[in-house]
């Protein structure tokens, strides 16, 4: 069973999809395709690829403006909608960077519906899955 097939088992669980460092859409699922096309799985990948880059960013320079740490790498991030919203994993890619190994698996997003969420069963059920495909 792939990676997506798992997450697509999530509570409120409407679009699962793999994607590069750099935002390409890899690989997707979706129980609406009218909603969540290629085309916009792929933009969704690019917005959670630059957001991830910049929450990276803000983490790194937190940690160095206020001698705190704890807070980078960020091995997971999370966007909030008013309906739906989007988490995405990277844990195998920092357990792979820490490792010292150049090529990263790629990131694991899932869109979920707000109103049957389990936020935290999310964020346990992509570390475990460790964001491959």
């Amino acid at each position: 069973m792939s990676t997506l097939d798992d997450v697509m088992k999530l509570p409120g669980a409407l679009a699962a999809f793999a994607f590069r460092g750099s935002g390409e859409l890899i690989d997707h699922q979706t129980t609406d395709p009218a909603t969540f096309s290629p085309d916009m799985l792929d933009l969704l990948a690019h917005m959670c690829a630059a957001n991830t880059s910049i929450a990276a960013m803000q983490a790194r320079g937190w940690e160095k403006a206020s001698a705190m740490n704890g807070f980078y790498p960020v091995h997971e991030c999370t966007l909030f909608g008013l309906d739906w919203s989007v988490v995405v994993s990277g844990v195998s890619r920092e357990a792979q960077k820490v490792e010292g190994k150049d090529l990263l698996p790629p990131f694991t997003g899932v869109v979920v519906n707000n109103t049957d969420a389990d936020f935290e069963a999310t964020f346990a059920a992509l570390e475990r899955v460790g964001g491959g495909t």
